[in-house]
């Protein structure tokens, strides 16, 4: 098991989560700070709407867009440089802090692809218009396609993978009588667990985790520890499954992280 310091456990400090819920992508839904989840997996753009906002990706120059408050976005036609502003952000911008996979193909995990009325020739389907790094319908001069490979293809920015499943776990502290709910993903590991519980414990690590007298083992997840998730029972039962909600007991060690 690894240790930090005197406490079994990782280093939290540099902690890489690995499962996020739909709630916590929700949260990050504005242009400053821009989630979105496709294909099981969660994206962080906001570094690529800090880099192109205000600016008019045809040509590269800056021509007004987003102005950095709600609802300030300057119109143009089809990201040309003949208006000023830009909306080739504003179709992610609006999709903020959702799921987006049925923008793409869950096969080749590109944008999924139309034949286009006009041209006849097979393009991006991008119903609620053109965005970023997706080419212009007809051929233009002006256009700059040597940002490499468009910002959905790779994992430039994803941060971790979206839980499909998630269910509800009580916290109680024994030793202070609080209690928290948490929402969790089903593959997260108990140390994952611990590591959401930070902000209401910080010395967590300092407690023994129990469920039904047992200890946990860290490493396994709630149903690997025998802490079965209950919904579906309750729902053939037509049962409300926020009745019962299992509850791991932390027991107080002794206060090691302060070491």
């Amino acid at each position: 098991m690894p240790r930090r310091g005197l406490v079994a456990g990782p280093e939290f400090e540099h902690f890489q989560r690995r499962y996020f819920t739909p709630a916590e992508v929700a949260q990050h839904n504005q242009p400053e700070d821009l989630w979105v989840s496709y294909l099981g997996y969660v994206y962080d753009l906001t570094p690529l709407a800090q880099k192109y906002k205000g600016k008019g990706h045809t040509l590269g120059q800056p021509l007004g867009g987003y102005l950095g408050r709600p609802g300030s976005w300057v119109a143009s036609i089809d990201g040309g440089c003949s208006f000023p502003g830009d909306l080739l952000l504003k179709p992610i911008v609006e999709v903020a802090g959702q799921d987006i996979s049925h923008w793409f193909d869950p096969k080749t995990r590109d944008i999924r692809k139309h034949i286009d009325p006009l041209t006849g020739s097979l393009r991006y389907r991008t119903p609620r218009g053109r965005f970023l790094h997706v080419p212009p319908q007809l051929p233009r001069s002006d256009w700059a396609n040597d940002f490499g490979k468009p910002w959905w293809q790779g994992s430039h920015y994803e941060v971790g993978r979206l839980s499909a499943r998630t269910r509800n776990i009580r916290i109680i502290n024994t030793l202070t009588s609080q209690e928290h709910t948490l929402e969790v993903g089903a593959l997260e590991s108990m140390w994952e667990i611990l590591h959401r519980y930070l902000p209401y414990n910080a010395h967590a690590t300092s407690y023994t985790w129990k469920y039904e007298g047992r200890k946990l083992n860290m490493e396994y997840t709630l149903e690997e520890n025998g802490i079965q998730d209950e919904e579906e029972e309750f729902d053939c039962l037509n049962m409300d499954g926020t009745l019962h909600t299992p509850a791991v007991l932390l027991y107080f060690n002794d206060d090691l992280t302060e070491l």
